[in-house]
């Protein structure tokens, strides 16, 4: 659903293939009238905007028309996995048996292709090498998992997993950033004004020039906040809401766990410096 290509440093099947996928996104996820849906629609329910070829009609002037909230979703490759490999490639138009079915497991997969792309990542970064024999076993298990018949899928405690995924991933992350200075760790800016939130409340926070390399914003709501030209290399992003955050000049080079999702939900201009993993989003041009 996003404008665009899902480039990351996971592996091909845990990035967002819409070609391989029977548009699976637009409906099983439902969604209410809001700045980011110009309408309602419920789960299950196909998105008007959907062809019959399972393309978007509207995929060029989503943010145009009322819909970025489809611009900023990814589903790590769970959508062509379902459509191709669960379930053979029998699209739910000719198949209706087994519609509901394939709409429920859209979410359990694509929680599953998630944790394996943050542990795909942490494989990847030098920094954490001590533990890519432990995350290499641990991502076999989980994508065993991915591999279910949709029955089991839907049976997994998801969240009995996620935890135990996290408990590495959180390791990994204070690792990357042990090397950074104190005082940026800690989420303090260099100017006055910009004083230390609570807990993960940033919303509309002014964290303009501010010094925030290597901090933790795992889950924070950063939404509308100013990080105009903030130095934020090597910060952990896992969960944070990045809706119209401004990152017009920020230096988010080395982030940990930032997907090209929370990007293209943010506000930003060709000089912000992102991961080479991840794309300028057209609408900051």
């Amino acid at each position: 659903m996003s404008n665009q290509p899902f480039v990351s440093t996971a592996s091909p099947h845990l990035s967002a293939d819409c070609e391989q996928c029977f548009g699976l996104c637009c409906v099983a996820l439902p969604y209410g009238k809001s700045s980011d849906f110009a309408f309602e629609k419920a789960s299950g329910t196909p998105c008007p905007n959907l062809r019959t070829d399972n393309r978007c009609g509207i995929h060029t002037q989503l943010r145009q028309k009322g819909f970025k909230g489809c611009t900023v979703y990814d589903c790590f490759g769970a959508g062509q996995k379902l459509s191709q490999v669960t379930y053979a490639g029998k699209d739910w138009r000719d198949h209706p048996e087994s519609a509901k079915e394939m709409f429920d497991c859209l979410p359990a997969l694509r929680q599953i292709h998630e944790l394996l792309s943050y542990m795909k990542e942490m494989m990847m970064r030098a920094e954490t090498s001590s533990l890519h024999s432990a995350f290499g076993e641990l991502y076999e298990e989980i994508e065993r998992l991915s591999n279910l018949e949709p029955a089991a899928l839907l049976r997994l405690d998801i969240v009995h997993y996620r935890s135990s995924v996290n408990q590495l991933l959180v390791q990994a992350s204070e690792m990357i950033r042990a090397n950074v200075p104190a005082a940026a760790a800690h989420g303090q800016g260099k100017s006055k004004k910009n004083k230390k939130r609570t807990g993960s409340d940033f919303f509309g926070a002014n964290l303009k020039g501010a010094d925030l390399r290597g901090a933790s914003f795992r889950g924070a709501l950063m939404i509308a906040a100013n990080l105009q030209n903030a130095d934020i290399r090597n910060a952990d992003w896992i969960g944070a809401d990045l809706r119209d955050t401004d990152l017009g000049g920020a230096d988010l080079r080395g982030g940990i766990f930032l997907t090209q999702s929370q990007i293209n939900a943010a506000k930003g201009n060709v000089n912000t410096k992102l991961p080479d993993h991840l794309n300028i989003p057209s609408h900051w041009v």
